[in-house]
């Protein structure tokens, strides 16, 4: 177990947290807001966006508390997993026909959670 390495991963998930359900929303419930979309898809696309807020914030949260109580590292694996299949599936579609999710930072920062957790867990 690697303690920087568990406390780093959980602070890139803290900030990515933060900086999309603050400055993300913003932007991106901006561009919804201004579209045609109905009533009710511009509803369930905030509880989306928000959904990958929260699971960041659970992932700092299980990172943090792997780092304090080593005995609990189980529970960084789904974490750790979900992360990196997060990844895959940004770079996936970004590599089709929607490139413009490689320009965004969510792949950039599951993947560094992942590795990052990935390594306080293995070292």
């Amino acid at each position: 177990m690697n303690y920087w390495f568990l406390m780093t991963g959980a602070s890139v998930a803290l900030v990515g947290a933060f900086f999309h359900g603050v400055v993300g929303q913003k932007i991106y419930m901006g561009n919804i807001n201004k579209s045609e979309l109905e009533a009710l898809t511009k509803s369930l696309s905030l509880v989306s966006w928000h959904i990958f807020t929260i699971f960041l914030i659970v992932s700092a949260i299980t990172l943090v508390s792997v780092a304090y109580f080593p005995s609990f590292r189980i529970a960084a694996y789904p974490i750790i997993l979900a992360n990196m299949l997060g990844a895959i599936l940004f770079v996936f579609l970004g590599l089709g026909k929607h490139n413009a999710l490689l320009s965004l930072p969510g792949a950039y920062l599951m993947i560094a959670t992942a590795l990052l957790g990935g390594l306080g867990v293995y070292l």
